[in-house]
């Protein structure tokens, strides 16, 4: 590489990710018992980080804020479900706690890691509801939630074998992934949104690169969560060829999806086109549970 400014340009980035996960390894450090080590490695926060500054390279360190900390609360609140919920009724549990929190009420638990979840949650409602634009998307962002936890239940219902479904069914469900979530909290955050017409029109395209940044994921992980039981595309029966094929199909939507938005929404499409191809040199090496084994 000879461009001087390409490299200028990475270095700052590099840089804001090491900012930003320094910050979300503080922010961690103050619900102790949500983020267990063995789990919320260097790495974890480490990678968090480089997915949110190369998804906005122009943002200041204190912008990233609501990508990163919704970054990591889903990760936890995934884990709650994958590792801790052992009968339906902790799953309903889970999900009405979250519910709560993210409504701005008080969402006490006798279950600890539930209320940390929930505070966790309350603090980055809080963080999003400085943003001007909060106001007028907190309903949008409270059933993106919604949404997800919805989500993350139905899967650990397939994972324990109860009606497993079909391809377009799981993807349907990606949902689980909080990638949505996450990328509605960074444009309200950083004002890339302002209105709900703005994330009606983000929709569409949103949806398609969350059903592959899905499939992607699960063709990093499928080892793994073989040998555990959760519900994948590859567990659901798929070869790997079928899920790359299909995978390939929905990065072409998604790319069809998101030019069109670029005059009027230009970083939020921006943001998108950054998870398509970031995500794709990025899963082929890895995935954020470090610490885990795929």
């Amino acid at each position: 590489m000879n461009d001087a400014g390409a490299l200028a340009a990475a270095g700052r980035t590099c840089a804001l990710a090491v900012s930003a996960g320094r910050d979300l390894e503080r922010w961690a450090a103050g619900y102790e018992g949500l983020f267990p080590r063995e789990s919320f490695d260097s790495g974890l926060y480490g990678s968090l980080a480089l997915a949110g500054a190369f998804g906005s390279p122009w943002a200041e360190p204190a912008a990233l804020r609501g990508v990163n900390r919704a970054s990591l609360l889903v990760f936890a609140v995934d884990r709650l479900f994958d590792e801790e919920a052992a009968t339906h009724d902790a799953v309903t549990a889970l999900r009405a706690t979250c519910a709560a929190a993210g409504a701005g009420l008080a969402a006490g638990s006798a279950v600890p890691s539930h209320a940390l979840a929930a505070r966790c949650l309350s603090d980055l409602r809080a963080e999003l509801a400085a943003a001007p634009a909060f106001a007028a998307l907190e309903a949008d962002w409270r059933d993106r939630l919604e949404l997800m936890l919805g989500a993350m239940a139905r899967e650990w219902e397939w994972s324990r074998g109860r009606d497993r479904p079909g391809l377009e069914e799981y993807l349907a469900n990606a949902g689980s992934s909080g990638a949505l979530f996450i990328a509605v909290s960074h444009w309200i955050y950083t004002g890339a949104v302002t209105a709900p017409g703005d994330l009606a029109r983000l929709r569409a395209a949103g949806e398609t690169t969350q059903r592959y940044l899905r499939l992607l994921n699960d063709l990093a992980t499928h080892r793994r969560e073989s040998a555990s039981g959760d519900v994948n595309a590859l567990t659901l029966g798929l070869t790997a060829d079928e899920v790359n094929a299909r995978a390939a199909e929905l990065s072409r939507e998604a790319a069809a999806l998101i030019e069109p938005l670029r005059d009027d929404l230009p970083r939020a499409a921006e943001y998108l086109w950054w998870q398509l191809h970031y995500s794709a040199g990025f899963y082929g090496l890895s995935d954020f549970w470090a610490s885990r084994q795929s």
